[in-house]
């Protein structure tokens, strides 16, 4: 302490007013490291998302004497939610997450505003019922506002186009439920599963093939799958990026 203090007091006077200058101004200057903005400046930003209210969209499927006998399919305006899957003679329900790809989401939001759901009484049902075929619902909620429209068969364009959207990206996550399952307990299964995923294709059966990209390089290097099946997944992947 006291060489310090030797030491300020041997400084010449001029250069210890020039310092006490640049300290002052270091503290009055702002950061300029500090680019994050302030906290009121964000809050508009927030509270104007609070206000908008969210909206959610649901896709159910019955009909129980099907394999796959209900369906339950929710999501966001973004897309992503969850669908459950209810099969004959399993009692506890499948829940797998959801995320739908921007195409298809895309086409799902251009059905709902066609039919301007919560603006419209309509009765989607045909004349001719089809009930063995299984009885679908539709819905929308939004705020205090909630709709839900039943029936088994539409002639509705809209409805149709969104009811075969959710089916395919339903019958996609079921598909991908299944590999996962067939990969861990069940692998002979595999060569099965790459058969049905290439008929699925092959009919424009599912959402999204583009999504299964990723599932499908892994699925070509697993080991634990057997050759044919490693194959097949990538003879795959060369037609979905050759569509």
């Amino acid at each position: 302490m006291n060489k310090q203090k030797s030491f300020v007091q041997g400084l010449p006077a001029a250069l210890l007013i020039l310092s006490a200058a640049i300290f002052t101004y270091a503290q009055d200057a702002p950061s300029k490291h500090n680019t994050r903005p302030s906290q009121s400046a964000a809050t508009p930003a927030v509270i104007t998302e609070n206000k908008k209210e969210a909206v959610k969209y649901t896709y159910e499927f019955s009909q129980p004497k099907f394999v796959i006998k209900h369906i339950v399919l929710e999501h966001d305006a973004n897309g992503r939610g969850t669908v459950t899957f209810e099969r004959l003679n399993e009692e506890s329900p499948i829940v797998e997450p959801l995320q739908l790809s921007p195409a298809a989401l895309a086409r799902i939001n251009s059905a709902w505003q066609s039919l301007q759901f919560l603006d419209s009484n309509t009765d989607y049902q045909s004349d001719k019922q089809f009930p063995h075929l299984g009885t679908m619902r539709i819905g929308m909620e939004q705020g205090t506002r909630k709709r839900v429209a039943e029936f088994n068969w539409t002639n509705n364009t809209d409805a149709s186009t969104l009811i075969n959207e959710y089916r395919r990206a339903a019958d996609q996550a079921n598909l991908i439920f299944d590999i996962s399952i067939a990969r861990e307990n069940r692998p002979l299964d595999a060569p099965k599963l790459m058969e049905v995923m290439e008929s699925y294709i092959k009919r424009d059966g599912l959402s999204d093939p583009e999504q299964l990209l990723p599932l499908l390089q892994d699925l070509s290097t697993d080991e634990h799958v057997p050759l044919i099946a490693r194959n097949h997944a990538l003879r795959i992947m060369k037609k979905i990026r050759g569509k």
